[in-house]
């Protein structure tokens, strides 16, 4: 590989110079990114944080708990985690968005490039109920109203037109493949002025996805049973009216779910008090028509003494009978119910209360679940089967709690049929009557236990609250999130400055190419004889005698400095060569070669000899042949019939490549070369030759045995930084006698004031 001159530190007066250069850049990429940045604050409000916090209460510890027998109904296990996922689900919001019309979303123009979120004063309303329930797409209404009042409106389905409506008066309805909407004004709206808005209208189920994704639920502490709804919106009336409604939505929803069993275990209640009431009715009235009939007055003054005897049997034979009756009803609720999933209500027994309420939040957790889950749900029919199996477990506890009562039932007869018998002498009619009194008793006892049940239950529904606690209503924080309009517009002017130098790096990156004499001497070893700077005159010859021109002065001192390159007096034959054709090397040689000419009496003579491609006679301006192929191929042509004068010139003759031969590589080699080149030595004291790109052919190399120095022009912005390593490459394995190097095409200089038009090769 061969070496190049490249320092490792980075040339910063260089980078500072090519930034001046382009000075432009900066102005153009502050001045863009700065609007940019005022357009980005104009159209994009700056969100605030809205938050609310409420309190997951366990039901096991509300008042209501206290009153003996209803803890069983109010008994629940409330998991926060599960509450978080109601609070946030798509039902809940559903809801909310009904019950706010969030689904249509205000914004009302209120100046350059700038809107808010109008809620609730927004100035135009837009009306289709029935249409919110199953609408699946956003329709977009476009309504601008002047001061007369006159509205156009454009309705448009992503980004497509599907309804216009020019020149009406609110209220108007307007007709899409959607349905009608009623476009109307509300109490907000100006009166006199010109109104600009948009309203997005959604279906309630797009709205409660967008809910879903905006709103933030989350338990800030494990430990604790809060959780905490956030809300990020330009508009914090809107986003805490959002907040509040979850909250009463769920809310409502817990009441509801709650007040469930507790209305089931009512209606069940007033069902068995009706039947009792009949039975206890029957009952007394039997008791009446015995007494008329066997005209008994006090049976039991008449009984009392041999009763005595027996009180304490007959307590606890009317206690076994009672509990024989309530198990026999809560077995016939069992069996009744049996078909459906109902809720149990609560036991009438209490040796099997603690199973009930097992079931009865099996039930709960079915009902939440069929809210969201379709029949054949995997996770319904595995509930439905736990389920089936704890009514089959219920139904056999009742059983096996009537089996022992009747056992303990039937122990109290014979031990009152072993009293009955010593107590012969009782009338029969006592008997029959305290059968029918105890009778009676059991009922009035079971219909008292109902009542009480009736008014605990009744109290229970009368003061039901909700599972969450609000702990903070909606409120605003201070600071609104994200960055501010200065902030935003300061970055933006520190990008304008940032992007140009990285625009500027990445374009010499992936270019390839250098750009300044500079760059190509920091990359090459070899000698810079001079550099060309572009202008616009379009001139192929661009020195003259008498020329004052900055083309002129340039090219004198590119032959100044080529002077030192010459230094012996027999140095005179100079091959002009570059990598590739476009880099201008044959636009340097003539004028070069007329830059030589108008040193006094000095005599110079340009070669063609890219006898490849020749255009130097095209250039010129003279026929293309004769030309030095025509004497090289030929013995008949004579040197001095190919030499031209070039007009405008004193001592500046031109020899032309002459027509293309089919053996190029054989001419060049040839003796002819070096007997023509020995004469022209004689008679001219500069000879520059126009030789083929070194990059393409290798007729230069070729040359080179008959040259004294060579030139290799370069174009800035056009040759790579490859070319420049094959520069090195030829410079350090001396291949070209005295190589120097032109650097063609820069960018004018201050100082200079001066370039020229940049030609391409042919």
């Amino acid at each position: 590989m061969a070496h190049k001159k490249h320092s490792d530190f980075i040339d910063v007066k260089g980078l500072i110079r090519t930034y001046i250069s382009k000075w432009y850049y900066f102005a153009i990429s502050v001045f863009i990114c700065c609007v940019l940045g005022f357009m980005y604050t104009r159209i994009h409000k700056q969100d605030m944080v809205v938050m609310a916090n409420i309190l997951i209460q366990d039901d096991t510890s509300g008042q209501m708990a206290n009153f003996g027998g209803m803890a069983s109904i109010f008994r629940s296990n409330s998991n926060v985690e599960n509450e978080v996922v109601v609070v946030g689900s798509h039902s809940l919001f559903r809801n909310v968005a009904k019950e706010l019309q969030i689904n249509k979303t205000h914004y009302v123009k209120d100046g350059f490039l700038s809107s808010h979120l109008a809620y609730p004063d927004f100035p135009v309303d837009v009306v289709a109920p029935t249409i919110a329930d199953t609408l699946r797409r956003t329709l977009d209404f476009r309504i601008k109203i002047d001061e007369s009042g006159k509205t156009d409106v454009k309705v448009k389905v992503k980004g497509k037109v599907i309804a216009e409506e020019k020149g009406i008066t609110l209220p108007a309805v307007v007709k899409t493949s959607y349905g009608e909407f009623t476009v109307t004004p509300t109490k907000y709206m100006p009166k006199g002025e010109a109104v600009n808005t948009t309203v997005l209208f959604s279906g309630y189920e797009g709205a409660a996805e967008a809910l879903s994704k905006d709103v933030v639920c989350d338990v800030p502490n494990k430990r604790s049973n809060v959780i905490t709804l956030e809300l990020d919106s330009p508009n914090s009336e809107y986003a805490s009216a959002i907040l509040n409604e979850i909250i009463e939505q769920y809310n409502i929803r817990g009441i509801e779910e709650k007040n469930l069993q507790s209305e089931k275990t009512a209606e069940f209640l007033r069902d068995r008090i009706e039947l009792l009431a009949s039975d206890l009715n029957d009952a007394e009235v039997k008791i009446q028509h015995y007494k008329e009939a066997n005209k008994l007055v006090d049976v039991a003054g008449e009984a009392a003494y041999q009763t005595e005897k027996r009180a304490d049997l007959e307590n606890a034979l009317m206690n076994a009978e009672t509990q024989i009756q309530l198990l026999n009803l809560t077995r016939d609720f069992l069996r009744d119910s049996f078909p459906t999933y109902d809720l149990v209500p609560s036991a009438l027994d209490g040796s099997i209360q603690p199973v009930i309420d097992s079931y009865n939040r099996l039930a709960m957790k079915r009902i939440e679940l069929m809210k969201n889950a379709k029949p054949n749900n995997a996770a319904l029919l595995q509930l439905q089967k736990q389920m089936d199996a704890m009514r089959v477990n219920i139904l056999s506890t009742c059983d096996q709690a009537y089996e022992k009562q009747s056992v303990r039932l039937r122990e109290l007869k014979a031990e009152k049929r072993t009293l009955d018998s010593r107590l012969g002498a009782i009338p029969t009619q006592e008997r029959e009557y305290l059968n029918m009194k105890r009778q009676q008793g059991v009922k009035q006892q079971l219909y008292l236990f109902l009542l009480q049940r009736q008014e605990e239950t009744a109290i229970l529904l009368a003061n039901s609250v909700p599972k969450g606690i609000i702990i903070d209503q909606a409120y605003t924080l201070i600071e609104p999130i994200g960055m501010s309009n200065k902030m935003i517009l300061f970055i933006a002017f520190v990008l304008g400055w940032i992007i140009p130098p990285v625009f500027i790096y990445l374009h010499k990156f992936f270019r390839n190419k250098f750009e300044s004499r500079e760059e190509v001497e920091r990359h090459i070893s070899a000698p810079v004889l001079g550099e060309m700077c572009i202008s616009r005159s379009g001139e192929n010859i661009v020195v003259a005698e008498h020329s004052n021109s900055s083309s002129s002065e340039l090219f004198r001192l590119l032959r100044t400095n080529l002077q030192f390159v010459l230094s012996s007096p027999s140095d005179k034959v100079v091959l002009m060569t570059s990598t590739r054709s476009g880099e201008g090397k044959s636009f340097i040689s003539i004028n070069l070669a007329g830059a030589l000419s108008l040193l006094g009496n000095k005599k110079v003579l340009l070669v063609g000899m890219d006898i490849r491609k020749p255009e130097l006679a095209n250039y010129i301006g003279l026929p293309a042949t004769p030309g030095l192929t025509n004497y090289l191929s030929s013995a008949d042509t004579s040197l001095e019939s190919l030499i031209h004068h070039v007009p405008g010139f004193k001592n500046f003759d031109v020899i032309v490549a002459g027509p293309i031969p089919p053996n190029p590589a054989e001419l060049l080699t040839s003796d002819k070369i070096d007997e023509v080149f020995a004469r022209l030595r004689e008679m001219y004291d500069y000879i520059i030759v126009d030789t083929a790109p070194v990059g393409m052919v290798s007729d230069t190399f070729t040359l080179d045995r008959i040259s004294d120095a060579t030139i290799y022009v370069t174009r800035a912005n056009y040759s790579s930084m490859d070319d420049l390593e094959f520069i090195e490459e030829i410079y350090e394995d001396k291949r070209l006698k005295k190589l120097s190097v032109v650097v063609n095409g820069t960018t004018s200089k201050k100082g200079y004031g001066y370039g020229y038009s940049v030609k391409k090769e042919g």
